[in-house]
């Protein structure tokens, strides 16, 4: 069923291209591109990460067997072609005065880890372009992923759990001045979602009714690249308690994000700095955690987990590129005691990386290499969710890529 409606989706692209090139407007219609990619994976200890090893995260945290032996620490190989893309990028006639366009991206790395090879939605919008106003409707990248200033990793999670990490459905406005865009936007949650009592899924959110919310600011010059954000989200993670009482109790997060780019003439340099709450919908560490609890009728109050993140990444060439990735993110924990948490890596303090690469360019072709080395400090975590009586747990993974773009 899903080759049918893969093979129905391309044709109609195809057969709207075809019947717009035979009207007066040749301008008008959808152009094709994309890229063919194999990733070889070689990992030192098994991972935390999705589609089958495919987007890593760090390295799983030890478990011992009877012998003491660290039953984790075992080596892992793996290939897959399922970051193969298609885009269409779509260009029409004006309206409302403004010029429009959109774009229709798809990627065969499935909706989840039983999916794997399925045909899947990466983004899907429409622009109307003023003088000084972007209007952007539909599905992209969050806010919080900066398109103009993130990590040139060869690896597929691009920096993550460093980098905030998320599409969704949404409405954004950029209105430019000059050399300064102001971004706002408003978000739902789709295949990146915030975690709860039921699991991970865009229920919390949509329960709370207000949408995600963002401010964004940005100095672009030609050379250099600053800019400043905020982040605003609330999610209701019940509608009734464990004892059948309706609740409407919510919980919300506030995050900020600071980056930079420089474009040297043999380098470009990048930053980004995030202090954040309430981000595993941003594939980051940190969530939220259960302050108080009601024992007549077991209603529950809620608080964000603290986290913060920083890293940065230096590049160049281009027949034969170069770059290096570095981060690390800290685990702060709440600003009170915890009775209860939904958080990703709620027993792991800190995590960091390290990731030089090496890329080979002719043509339409490209390899890379890229040696990442992931070390992630596991222990317990006291009463306000900070993690204590560390030990660090490593992985190195070995990547190769083998890209071919049309």
């Amino acid at each position: 069923m899903k080759r049918i409606i893969l093979v129905l989706f391309v044709t109609t692209l195809c057969f709207a291209a075809v019947s717009n090139g035979q009207t007066e407007s040749p301008d008008f219609g959808i152009k094709f591109s994309g890229f063919v990619k194999t990733d070889v994976m070689f990992d030192t200890r098994q991972t935390v990460a999705a589609r089958e090893g495919h987007f890593l995260l760090y390295p799983v945290g030890p478990l011992e067997d009877p012998d003491g032996d660290d039953i984790h620490a075992k080596a892992n190989l793996n290939m897959l072609a399922i970051q193969t893309r298609l885009k269409g990028t779509i260009t029409g006639p004006d309206a409302f005065g403004a010029k429009t366009g959109g774009v229709i991206e798809g990627a065969f790395f499935g909706h989840s880890n039983s999916d794997v090879n399925g045909f899947r939605l990466r983004h899907a919008f429409f622009t109307m372009k003023w003088e000084k106003n972007t209007l952007l409707i539909g599905q992209y990248w969050h806010p919080m992923f900066v398109t103009d200033c993130f990590p040139g990793t060869v690896s597929f999670n691009t920096g993550s759990p460093f980098q905030p990490f998320s599409r969704n459905p949404q409405v954004r406005l950029t209105h430019s001045t000059g050399n300064l865009n102001f971004i706002a936007a408003a978000m739902s949650q789709r295949d990146f979602a915030s975690t709860g009592p039921a699991g991970t899924g865009s229920v919390y959110l949509r329960n709370a009714v207000i949408p995600n919310m963002h401010l964004q600011l940005q100095l672009k010059q030609e050379t250099a690249l600053f800019g400043v954000g905020a982040d605003w989200k609330a999610l209701t993670p019940r509608l009734s308690t464990p004892m059948g009482y309706k609740t409407t109790e919510t919980v919300s997060g506030l995050s900020f994000l600071g980056y930079a780019r420089f474009n040297l003439p043999t380098l470009t340099l990048k930053f980004e700095g995030v202090y954040g709450q309430n981000l595993t919908d941003q594939l980051m560490l940190g969530g939220y955690a259960v302050e108080s609890v009601d024992t007549e009728t077991g209603n529950e109050t809620y608080m964000p987990t603290n986290i913060y993140s920083v890293w940065t990444d230096i590049s160049g060439g281009k027949k034969m590129g170069w770059g290096c990735f570095a981060a690390m993110t800290k685990n702060l924990g709440a600003d009170k005691d915890i009775i209860n948490a939904w958080a990703r890596g709620f027993n792991i303090d800190m995590i960091y990386r390290v990731a030089p690469r090496i890329m080979w360019n002719s043509g339409k072709t490209r390899f890379a290499l890229e040696c990442e080395y992931t070390a992630a400090s596991y222990g317990t975590p006291d009463n306000q969710g900070k993690v204590e009586d560390t030990e660090f747990v490593n992985n190195l993974r070995l990547l190769l890529g083998a890209y071919y773009f049309f």
